[in-house]
């Protein structure tokens, strides 16, 4: 497995993208930086990191073998393998906040953006990016975020969690190989955040609605059943979970 080593990046998805354009790399290829000038997260958001004190990598991964109806569970993988490693190292009240935030509690303490390369309607590859809030103290508003550190009060090796990650991914994308998109998505559910809990949602709209989380469809969508006793489903773009 090539690890490659950054002390800055714009974006270690972006860099690895470029590098998988121009030559042929192995499997589970990673970048890996120091700091990221213009690190993204979900919805177009950047991701804030102060420079040394987290964990912000990508993975190149071949997904050729997958159902392009199937791409969702790209993401299922990941999610498991950072909730995963997470609980390897002993945090506390680990959840997934859908479709990827990795929650300690209510707070969130990791972030996945997934970009997958299709072609002729056919999954290629994938560049899954991953931050892991590890020693950073302050978030500048962001309420909601926290690292491992502030959870814990004790320190961890970037390393350790890297290998530990990888390590995990290989197993759910070989479960994945094997078919086993049922017992995945079970596995998902089950750590969903706010499952069967009542939740306020805002809407594409602009309108706030309550509902309760019952799961995922097998694209990904979340199904949140609302007042009317009617199971509604859900893309990326058209709801977000309020806190």
């Amino acid at each position: 497995m090539l690890i490659i080593k950054l002390n800055a990046t714009n974006s270690t998805n972006s860099y690895l993208r470029e590098l998988s354009n121009n030559k042929q790399l192995e499997d589970y290829t990673v970048v890996t930086a120091k700091h990221q000038l213009q690190g993204r997260g979900q919805r177009g958001t950047n991701w804030e990191s102060e420079t040394g004190k987290n964990l912000t990598f990508s993975v190149l991964k071949d997904i050729s073998g997958i159902p392009i109806t199937d791409n969702f569970f790209v993401s299922v993988v990941t999610a498991l393998a950072v909730r995963a490693t997470l609980n390897d190292f002993l945090i506390p009240n680990l959840s997934i906040k859908w479709p990827n935030d990795i929650l300690s509690a209510n707070k969130k303490i990791a972030g996945i953006l997934i970009e997958n390369n299709i072609k002729k309607n056919a999954l290629g590859s994938s560049i899954i990016g991953i931050g892991i809030n590890v020693h950073q103290t302050y978030f500048e508003n962001l309420p909601q975020a926290s690292s491992l550190q502030l959870i814990t009060g004790k320190t961890f090796n970037p390393d350790h969690l890297l290998l530990g990650t990888i390590t995990h991914l290989k197993f759910y994308f070989e479960q994945l190989k094997q078919h086993k998109q049922k017992l995945l998505k079970a596995e998902y559910e089950s750590f969903l955040f706010r499952k069967n809990k009542p939740s306020t949602f805002k809407k594409i709209d602009g309108s706030v609605i309550t509902g309760y989380i019952q799961g995922i469809t097998d694209s990904g969508r979340l199904c949140v059943l609302e007042q009317d006793a009617a199971i509604e489903t859900y893309d990326l773009k058209q709801i977000r979970l309020l806190y």
